[in-house]
């Protein structure tokens, strides 16, 4: 019997990719509904795995497999990115949108493969489907893709598969398999095109902040791997593991992270990022007004901390006070983006690997710090985790991040987009941002009729769609650089359409809504 919720959630996705291919059509688009239609299927053959223990690794509970909305964000992503780049008139994103659609794809399909691979028993209707899709997926790569590109893509789906057995063996409980598609998947990505930029570097070929972004995800990843293999064979609670801890991390960092972002930017990489924060009075007032939030950001741990000490051992934060912090990041990216985006864009990279940093001081309980961070943290723990990690505020500063980091650049005129596209750099903004947050903060306080199988409800949506317009029109007069050129319908059907999935969805939406809402601003 089909889920309700599930089935309306996969409805919005597929009226998404629909409006996508209205505007893109072209032969990938035959690609992408051949997925989404067997994905739609093989996710509810995920469900029965987890609801019956029958899946190979632990994934997160409350949670449904997520695997369609999952499997359309990367292919979608590269065939926006691919239109945008040929208007443009740019060949080689035009080819990396190819390669990033057709990675997508495989890796989607390589993860509905496994998961009809182990149902018992094997679901004939679905096996058929998926063998249909994935011909038609192959016979359009075959035709699409140069020798080097199919390279490529088989490259990343390997390490997919590796990083794939290795996380999720160690993190049980922290992803379901649709996150797991989509943070293994772009880790998977990313380490991909460092190695391939590594062994083919060029003098002066590159932005330094693409390749600043690179090195740090890869490095933090690395970092961590490294750590959780060593510390299965040692204490890590004991001054001497932390002591060890910090040593191998400045080793890491100064010996190889330092001489590879070297190597990429032929330029010394602190010199350089110090150079880049302090170049103009506009980057030290934001950098001031940064440091001025995080502050207030911390105050309100302790504050809220405070309070449980005084009241109860078991008070626990409310909805209203973890939107507190999505109101902070809003502060935090709208002037970023209105006078520095490349700024904002290499702070976030800082803040990203800060983040993850931190998380593993708390999770190996590294002195002086780590139990303090446990303490403090588990304050503003909700049900998303579940696993030993803690990632939601991680995935916060994500979906704030990656609409700046994935903006096509390179493919704009004169630096920026006009349409809806203008808009793509704030996607993390509204879906997140303000729509999330006021769905959140509306619908638990004042939302009285609920949508059909879930605690969302009718007026929280309608009140962050209401919200989302008017942040957009905030944008409009604040923002010289936006040009919506008369696409209103488009952005109210994209807002729309992304805050019903916020409504229905099971997944993380800090880091499906901005996703989402970009390729929708794209195409």
């Amino acid at each position: 019997m089909l889920n309700k919720p599930v089935l309306v959630e996969s409805l919005v996705v597929f009226a998404i990719v629909l409006s996508v291919h209205g505007v893109v059509w072209d032969r990938f688009s035959w690609c992408a509904l051949a997925l989404a239609l067997q994905a739609f299927y093989v996710q509810f053959k995920w469900d029965r795995l987890l609801q019956g223990g029958g899946a190979v690794f632990q994934f997160r509970g409350a949670a449904n497999s997520g695997l369609l909305p999952a499997s359309m964000v990367i292919p979608l992503l590269g065939i926006v990115m691919k239109e945008r780049c040929r208007a443009a008139g740019i060949v080689y994103f035009e080819r990396f949108g190819v390669v990033v659609a057709s990675t997508g794809m495989l890796l989607a399909l390589f993860l509905s493969v496994l998961a009809v691979g182990i149902t018992k028993p094997v679901p004939t209707n679905t096996c058929i489907l998926t063998g249909m899709a994935g011909s038609v997926i192959v016979y359009t790569m075959k035709h699409s893709l140069a020798v080097s590109e199919v390279i490529e893509v088989l490259e990343v789906l390997l390490i997919f598969v590796y990083l794939s057995m290795i996380l999720l063996y160690l993190l049980p409980r922290c992803f379901t398999p649709g996150e797991a598609l989509l943070v293994l998947g772009g880790v998977s990505f990313v380490l991909n095109q460092l190695i391939k930029r590594s062994l083919n570097v060029v003098e002066g070929k590159g932005d330094p902040i693409d390749f600043f972004l690179l090195v740090a995800v890869v490095g933090v990843v690395l970092l961590g791997l490294f750590f959780t293999v060593l510390f299965i064979f040692m204490d890590s609670g004991t001054w001497i593991s932390s002591m060890f801890f910090h040593m191998m991390t400045a080793v890491l960092g100064l010996g190889v992270i330092m001489p590879w972002l070297y190597r990429l930017i032929q330029k010394n990489p602190l010199l350089w990022l110090l150079q880049f924060l302090f170049q103009t009075e506009t980057r030290l007032y934001l950098l001031v007004y940064w440091t001025l939030l995080a502050a207030s950001a911390c105050g309100v741990v302790f504050y809220q901390n405070a309070k449980r000490s005084s009241e109860s051992k078991k008070h626990q934060a409310s909805t209203i006070t973890r939107k507190y912090f999505h109101f902070i990041v809003v502060a935090t990216y709208v002037p970023g983006l209105i006078y520095d985006r490349q700024l904002l864009y290499v702070a976030a990279v800082l803040c990203l690997a800060v983040f993850i940093f931190l998380e593993y001081v708390r999770y190996f309980r590294i002195k002086p710090f780590g139990q303090t961070l446990r303490h403090l943290l588990s304050l503003f723990l909700d049900e998303r985790d579940s696993g030993p990690l803690i990632l939601t505020h991680i995935y916060l500063l994500l979906g704030m991040s990656l609409p700046v980091w994935l903006f096509p650049r390179s493919c704009a005129p004169k630096g920026t987009l006009s349409g809806a596209g203008a808009l793509v750099p704030y996607s993390g903004v509204l879906a997140v941002g303000v729509g999330d947050t006021i769905a959140s903060i509306f619908g638990s306080t004042m939302g009285e009729i609920k949508w059909p199988g879930t605690k969302k409800t009718f007026e929280g949506t309608m009140t962050a769609i209401f919200a989302q317009i008017i942040a957009v029109a905030l944008i409009l007069i604040f923002d010289s650089s936006v040009n919506l050129n008369s696409s209103y319908a488009w952005i109210l059907a994209s807002v729309s359409l992304v805050s019903l999935l916020e409504a229905y969805t099971t997944q993380i939406d800090n880091l499906l809504l901005p996703l989402y809402l970009q390729i929708m601003f794209m195409a």
